[in-house]
């Protein structure tokens, strides 16, 4: 039996146990090509064909196979790239690009992407897309500075890209810099390791609307947060506009100099939290718009229930059944889309573990894991630890000596009064409440 008489034997049978839409979605374009001793090589379309077929039919594909020919042992899968190969196929190419970004504005940084326009509005950040519309409208007269929060893939960056393209557009003689904080932080270690620090700061003087984003990466880094410090005084006193983005609020963000927090706390801080059903939808149904493509409801109705954390992975999960869509020229169906979608999906519905609580409130909090169980008083670590036995015993219902012997062995009494302090405070300060849930946010994402 040759090579394509073996195949075709082994599709009959898998046709006879699979649907017609299953068949013709996985098994189409497939064939043996080549062997090696007791290996066989399949020819598949696309990388979609390959991972559904290693995942859900390999085990099936090798029985029948065996059966047919005992001196197969296995079975390999490779995509064949004159199928799927962008360069042979333009078309293809040239509808995927309606999802990449644009090129970046070298100057200002900003992509064009980003606007008012595209930003879906709900009520889990209303207030922030006020403020920032505010500000793009009046740049330097309100909310200086503007200070947004948020957990990870929840339109910060899309919202601070906005309000510079916005002031760029309205306001043409005005000098835009969006900078991430971690670019910035290494700009100043450049410059002075180079002796070039004066250079480097007056690239900042005249800028009218300064962006930084990701701030709390300045945490612990002092010369960095000296030289912003005097680049902040130095608009602001020019009533140029600063606004910032931050994972958490503040005065969370941990070794950050008291002068540097006030700063930030003079003008307007604002929260973006987790996004609604209805608004999931809307971001949903708005990225088919601007893709000119269309998914069943039932697929986005899946998307929008599983994918709740972060819009980004939201936006991702769409992207990911639309190549699949240009590549197969079909859309797939619920079952399909389950499958292409499992990583995203997944995270949901992946146990937390005491691990992952201790690690991320240390990182939030900005200190080491070992610091925890140490036998310190110092308010920046009693917090943390207090935190850290409130979720262990909130999210896992821990008991009381297991979280103890945990935090270095402390006795259960000591947990308890943790816990209580929390509770106490959650109740009077709203500060500790937005922190744990940045907290909650961070874990679920991990």
């Amino acid at each position: 039996m040759n090579k394509e008489e073996l195949w075709e034997a082994v599709l009959a049978q898998i046709q006879f146990n699979t649907s017609p839409a299953n068949f013709a979605t996985w098994f189409k374009k497939t064939k043996i090509s080549s062997r090696e001793d007791d290996q066989l090589t399949v020819s598949v379309p696309n990388n979609f064909t390959k991972e559904w077929l290693e995942n859900k039919y390999h085990k099936k594909i090798l029985k029948i196979l065996h059966n047919l020919d005992p001196d197969i042992k296995d079975v390999d899968y490779k995509v064949d790239s004159s199928e799927t190969s962008q360069a042979s196929n333009p078309s293809v190419k040239e509808e995927q690009l309606k999802f990449d970004d644009f090129d970046l504005d070298k100057e200002t940084n900003l992509n064009p992407r980003y606007t008012f326009e595209n930003f879906v509005v709900g009520s889990f950040n209303e207030l922030s897309h006020a403020g920032a519309w505010a500000v793009a409208k009046e740049p330097g007269s309100v909310y200086n500075p503007l200070f947004i929060y948020g957990g990870v893939g929840l339109g910060k960056t899309h919202l601070l890209q906005a309000i510079g393209n916005r002031v760029g557009e309205d306001f043409e003689d005005k000098k835009i810099k969006y900078i991430s904080a971690e670019k910035f932080t290494s700009g100043v270690v450049s410059s002075i390791k180079n002796q070039k620090i004066q250079e480097f700061k007056s690239n900042f003087k005249d800028v009218d609307t300064l962006i930084i984003d990701d701030i709390q990466f300045l945490s612990g880094k002092e010369k960095t947060q000296e030289e912003f410090f005097h680049i902040f005084n130095v608009l602001y006193e020019k009533d140029n506009q600063i606004v910032l983005s931050s994972d958490r609020p503040p005065k969370a963000i941990s070794s950050l100099k008291d002068r540097l927090r006030s700063r930030f706390e003079g003008g307007m801080i604002t929260d973006i939290s987790l996004p609604d059903y209805e608004t999931r939808m809307a971001i949903l149904e708005l990225k088919m718009k601007e893709g000119e493509i269309t998914i069943p409801d039932k697929i986005l109705d899946y998307i929008a229930s599983n994918v709740k954390d972060n819009i980004r992975e939201l936006e991702g999960a769409l992207n990911k059944l639309v190549a699949y869509k240009k590549l197969n020229n079909e859309t797939p169906d619920l079952e399909v889309a389950k499958s292409l979608l499992k990583n995203f999906t997944y995270s949901s519905k992946k146990p937390i573990n005491p691990e992952q609580i201790v690690e991320t409130v240390a990182d939030f909090y900005g200190i080491d894991e070992e610091k925890l169980s140490s036998s310190s008083r110092k308010r920046e670590v009693v917090k943390p630890r207090q935190v850290a036995m409130y979720l262990l015993r909130e999210k896992l219902d821990n008991s009381y000596p297991s979280i103890g012997d945990r935090f270095g062995g402390r006795d259960h009494t000591t947990v308890i009064y943790a816990c209580e302090k929390i509770e106490e405070k959650l109740g009077k300060e709203d500060g500790l409440s937005e922190e744990i849930d940045l907290i909650n946010q961070k874990i679920q994402n991990n």
